[in-house]
């Protein structure tokens, strides 16, 4: 019989009626992303998308690695379809799984009936697998308590579908479900990991850096570039919005105090990144802001940073420890760029003793002494891709 790639749906399975929509996104987001894997036929049915290869031209292995880069795929497991009765089933194990079976110490045999109308239970489908498994591969033991491998059942509509323990995957909800939003991405640990937050639940992502030159590099603009890269498989599409920042900083330094040079900076970051997501049709933004972590990240800062702008700004990181965001950062592989020593524009001018309970008045009132609609039109229209 053939053989699939399953993907269990996980939270998908909690919507409601308008769960189709969530499984469309889904399949959209896998057959763009397979495609240069072969050709495939996808369907969704009780909670599982079966992804079927139509040649033997398809890498099956790139597909599935693919696959649980996904977000909205709970699971993904390689696995062989069979007839549905006990003995067509136990063959099916012994073959399809024979390279895993031979190398493992112990098994179980877990059966899941989706075919309710199927004569035998759970129970006594496993034990007649792991019974006939057993007899074909006497030097692996039976242990249903903690195996090293367990070989999966499930019985299903149409076939039986045979495969190895399931491997986790991406979870979450496919990107473009929940809209869209631009991202503030600095060359740093935190905001690599705030955009996959946010894609993880479902928002496509539009990345937007601020840049510079003289005072910050070409190898400061290629690591965020770089960290787009890596976030790539996960996020179904990036293209970094490249923004200068130079003029904006230089008449922060030459005609606003010191202190709010920072909350300044952050400010004119938000209103040009919310004037992206207008033209863009997202509906927020997001940071990767941590309360507390740096002087512009008090909630005094945070409070006067978005008063400029009417956009919900997604904050997914504000309540971590900046331990579990470099865990995350590591796990993700972002982590080794963003601590190469290339600094970004967030370090320049950085004022010796910068304001953490900043005054809204005190600001506008720095403010009034730029032509701020003007400095931010000038670095949109000089933007790069």
């Amino acid at each position: 019989m053939s053989e699939f790639i399953l993907i269990k749906e996980g939270e998908l399975t909690l919507k409601g009626l308008n769960r189709r929509n969530f499984e469309d996104c889904l399949i959209r987001n896998l057959k763009r992303k397979l495609k240069p894997c072969g050709d495939f036929d996808f369907r969704a049915a009780q909670s599982i998308v079966y992804i079927e290869p139509t040649s033997q031209l398809c890498d099956l292995s790139a597909a599935t690695e693919l696959a649980r880069k996904t977000f909205g795929a709970a699971g993904v497991a390689r696995a062989r379809s069979c007839p549905k009765d006990a003995r067509s089933i136990a063959d099916c194990a012994i073959d399809y799984l024979r390279a895993e079976l031979s190398a493992a110490a112990s098994f179980k045999v877990e059966s899941k009936r989706s075919d309710k109308r199927y004569p035998l239970t759970s129970i006594r489908l496993s034990q007649y697998v792991g019974g006939e498994i057993a007899d074909a591969y006497p030097a692996i033991a039976v242990d249903v308590h903690n195996p090293e491998l367990t070989v999966n059942v499930e019985i299903r509509e149409d076939y039986a579908y045979v495969h190895a323990s399931n491997n986790n995957a991406a979870g979450g909800l496919p990107v473009g479900s929940s809209g869209s939003a631009v991202a503030l991405l600095s060359g740093g640990i935190d905001s690599p990991v705030a955009i996959w937050m946010m894609a993880r639940r479902g928002l496509r992502i539009i990345p937007v850096h601020f840049h510079s030159p003289p005072y910050t590099s070409e190898l400061a603009k290629q690591k965020v570039l770089d960290l787009a890269q890596i976030l790539l498989p996960w996020c179904e599409k990036l293209t970094v919005e490249l923004i200068p920042f130079t003029d904006i900083q230089e008449q922060i330094r030459q005609h606003c105090p010191e202190p709010l040079f920072t909350v300044i900076s952050r400010r004119f970051m938000t209103r040009i990144a919310a004037q992206i997501a207008v033209r863009n049709g997202c509906g927020s933004l997001v940071t990767g802001e941590n309360l507390g972590q740096v002087a512009s990240q008090t909630q005094d800062s945070i409070a006067v940073t978005q008063q400029c702008v009417d956009l919900p700004i997604l904050r997914p990181l504000i309540g971590m420890d900046k331990q579990e965001i470099v865990a995350r950062a590591r796990q993700l592989g972002t982590f080794d760029t963003s601590v190469l020593p290339y600094e970004d524009c967030c370090t320049v001018f950085t004022p010796r003793k910068p304001k953490t309970k900043p005054k809204l008045d005190d600001v506008l009132a720095a403010e009034s002494r730029l032509d701020v609609e003007s400095l931010v039109r000038s670095a949109i229209l000089n933007s790069t891709r």
